[in-house]
């Protein structure tokens, strides 16, 4: 059976963790906390979930997803990771994150961040786009006609290869949206950032409480052609 590991477990990874199980994997995750502050979620999740420390959840993954603010990635295990495919959900908050020069002056990505501190993994950019309410509400079977479509990102094809079947399994399918570099067309404040998942498309009105629309991948691959970068 297929283990996924989740470094991070707040919103984004508690929606994974849960759609795991359902899906039938093993599931291992991890905070910055301890274990043992994940024991009410795991009790809930069933017998398919663990608890554990990040560098648990790291080693134990087939695929392992890196969900915390991005100002703590240099706080991702790097040993336990070498060889794995990495999916990451970053997304960059100045108000959180504080000020990156690097991303500032657009010399990199918030993946290529993560890829540069683990340089022996394949790092695919994923469900950074969608809030965790319409990822929860929107995942549905293979060949559903109202299935709805994630982009992705990386420069291994074998490893978006293997996220677009974790994508698959979680009941998404996947739009492939280039190499890290190209990852920028769906982060914040982009056209394919939340909207096409919300019901109401109002920008920065959106309702993100609603349970969201689905969006497949004609409509994801026209919000990213239509990402430019900011003036300046």
């Amino acid at each position: 059976m297929s283990t996924l590991g989740l470094i991070g477990s707040g919103n984004i990874g508690s929606t994974l963790a849960r759609l795991g199980t359902a899906a039938g994997l093993e599931v291992v995750l991890s905070n910055s906390r301890g274990p043992e502050t994940l024991a009410g979620l795991v009790a809930e999740l069933g017998p398919r979930a663990h608890a554990a420390t990040p560098a648990e959840a790291a080693a134990a993954g087939d695929w392992v997803v890196v969900t915390v603010p991005l100002k703590n990635y240099r706080q991702v295990p790097v040993a336990p990771l070498a060889g794995k495919v990495v999916l990451d959900t970053n997304n960059y908050y100045p108000e959180r994150d504080g000020r990156i020069p690097e991303l500032d002056a657009e010399e990199t990505t918030t993946s290529g961040l993560l890829q540069h501190h683990l340089p022996d993994s394949q790092v695919v950019k994923a469900f950074n786009n969608i809030f965790f309410k319409h990822l929860a509400a929107l995942a549905r079977p293979a060949g559903a006609s109202d299935r709805s479509a994630l982009p992705i990102a990386g420069d291994d094809p074998e490893a978006k290869a293997a996220a677009t079947r974790l994508l698959d399994l979680l009941g998404y399918d996947a739009v492939d949206a280039g190499t890290l570099a190209d990852s920028w067309r769906f982060q914040r404040d982009t056209p394919a950032y939340v909207v096409p998942y919300a019901r109401n498309q109002q920008g920065p009105g959106i309702d993100m409480s609603d349970p969201g629309a689905s969006a497949g991948a004609a409509s994801v691959r026209a919000a990213l052609a239509a990402a430019t970068r900011p003036a300046g």
